[in-house]
Formats: C-alpha cells, sequence, structure tokens
C-alpha cells in the first residue's frame, strides 16, 4: 500500500523526480508600462460665481448692493449665500437668530459668504457656437 492519499501523478510528488527546466522568457519593454499609477490627465478648474436665479457668470468685485446684470438678482442675499440651505433650520447653516425673509432681498447678515464652485474647464478655447454652425452649413455647399 502506498503512503500517498490520492494516486494521481502530480499530486504530491516526492522531490526525486527532476523538474521541468523553465525556459525564462523576457518581458517586452512595453509592457513595463502597464503596471504602476498612470499619469494624469485631467481639465483644468477654476472657481467661479454664478447666480442663484440664471447661472449668469458673475465677475469683478461685489459691492453689497450690486445685481445680477441678468436678471436683477441683488447678490448680498440669502440665496447667493455659501451658508444657504432649505432643509436647515431658518434654511441656514449658521447659527443665525431669526428667519431672514425674503430670501432673494438685500440684508445685512454678517455670516454672508459668496457661493463659489469649482467647474471644469472643457473647452477648446477659440471654438465659438457661430464657428461650428459656419463649418456645417459649408458641409452643404456646392
Amino acid at each position: 500500500m502506498s503512503d500517498r492519499k490520492y494516486r494521481q501523478h502530480g499530486y504530491q510528488d516526492s522531490g526525486d523526480a527532476k523538474p521541468k527546466s523553465q525556459s525564462p522568457t523576457p518581458r517586452p519593454k512595453s509592457q513595463d508600462n502597464t503596471f504602476g499609477p498612470r499619469p494624469l490627465n485631467m481639465p483644468g478648474a477654476r472657481t467661479v460665481s454664478r447666480c442663484a436665479m440664471c447661472g449668469t457668470l458673475l465677475t469683478g468685485m461685489l459691492e453689497t448692493d450690486s445685481k445680477c446684470s441678468k436678471c436683477g438678482l441683488v447678490l448680498h442675499s440669502c440665496k447667493m449665500c455659501n451658508h444657504f440651505d432649505p432643509s436647515s433650520r431658518f434654511e441656514c447653516r449658521q447659527p443665525v437668530p431669526s428667519r431672514i425673509s425674503p430670501k432673494d432681498a438685500l440684508n445685512t447678515c454678517s455670516f454672508y459668504e459668496i457661493r463659489q464652485s469649482v467647474e471644469r474647464e472643457t473647452t477648446s478655447g477659440g471654438v465659438r457656437a457661430n464657428d461650428a454652425r459656419q463649418a456645417f452649413e459649408n458641409l452643404f455647399k456646392k
């Protein structure tokens, strides 16, 4: 009787058999770059302020009595504040003593910070909508 439980070839073979010689195959250089972190190719980012009502890009220094150039929303209002949150108490994340109403009117809140967001720059620069339209129309000219 054998001391092995299974008699298949290769299962717990004893060390007296010669191991097969393996020829080392060198890896091509192109595969060496596939491992590890790859370089990031992220678009640029910019911090901007936009109107809470119409989404117009706000530029320049903002005074306390300034308004949106497109829709006329007062910029020193709760809707334009970074702490404005409709689900919070008094619709503000700061400890205000009472509710400020209306939310789109000028106020003198000391916690006011204009809302800013980070946007990705996805445009290629000089391409305008009219240029794309003109290129499309040029396709069908005879």
